[in-house]
């Protein structure tokens, strides 16, 4: 964990590589925030689908595969549950959605 003022970035890696968002993977800084909610879009996936969304024994294969979202969600999951995990699963932290994003989707609500 990290100690963080807001509107600070981090530089820190932190965490289950399996969870960790891109910018973290390719040693950007980031907003503690945005890769907590990619971490969620994770969870959710493995929730709903039954497996993580990103897996592979080589590191960075791993890697590659969170840098470019290269995950494949399963047929049996609502199209409303693929929307939400897409839009937590973007790779640019600044077009991710939000927890106002996720507060409103229809999947949640």
């Amino acid at each position: 964990s990290n100690v963080f003022q807001d509107a600070q970035l981090l530089n820190t890696a932190c965490g289950s590589p399996c969870y960790a968002p891109p910018e973290m993977v390719a040693g950007h800084a980031y907003v503690p925030s945005m890769c907590d909610l990619w971490s969620c879009g994770v969870i959710l996936f493995a929730l709903v689908c039954g497996y993580l969304p990103f897996e592979d024994q080589n590191t960075t294969a791993l890697y590659r595969k969170i840098l470019a979202a290269d995950y494949q969600p399963p047929d049996f999951i609502s199209d409303s549950v693929r929307d939400l995990i897409a839009g937590l699963l973007t790779v640019d932290p600044g077009q991710r959605f939000t927890v106002g994003h996720i507060r409103a989707h229809p999947w949640y609500r």
